[in-house]
């Protein structure tokens, strides 16, 4: 049965499990983010680049532990209150409005994503948790 949705806070509850942290693909890194983080760290940028990020499609990204994970996990983020943009966003991010079987695969990896729910709910929740964010970024 197909459940009402009305917020994305109904569409999506972390549970902290670190799933989202972990597999292939990285996490792009603005210049903002690296600032941010590898002032947080203690870190001069030069170091962070050599030492926490690789590239990936000619950009940055936090680079993998042998163990999958985020290189900046450990057991939670050991960066949470500058964590990059990407990761702020997550789960609401654009593929998901360009076609909702995105939402479905990285739900079918994360256990706080609901998938009982229309794809057009889906959309509206995403475009309104993207909308929000910008928003508060133009403050």
């Amino acid at each position: 049965m197909i459940s009402k949705v009305r917020t994305a806070d109904d569409l999506f509850s972390c549970q902290r499990c670190g799933d989202c942290c972990k597999g292939y693909g990285g996490t792009y890194l603005t210049q903002s983010d690296m600032e941010r983080i590898s002032r947080y760290l203690g870190m001069r940028s030069e170091r962070f680049m050599r030492d926490v990020c690789q590239m990936s499609g000619g950009k940055p990204v936090i680079a993998q532990a042998e163990n999958g994970y985020c290189l900046l996990w450990d057991q939670q983020c050991t960066i949470h209150p500058v964590k990059p943009q990407m990761c702020r966003r997550w789960p609401f991010i654009e593929s998901i409005l360009v076609d909702t079987s995105n939402w479905h695969a990285m739900a079918a990896g994360c256990p706080g994503m609901r998938v009982d729910v229309s794809d057009d709910q889906i959309r509206k929740c995403v475009r309104a948790a993207i909308r929000k964010k910008i928003d508060s970024l133009l403050k």
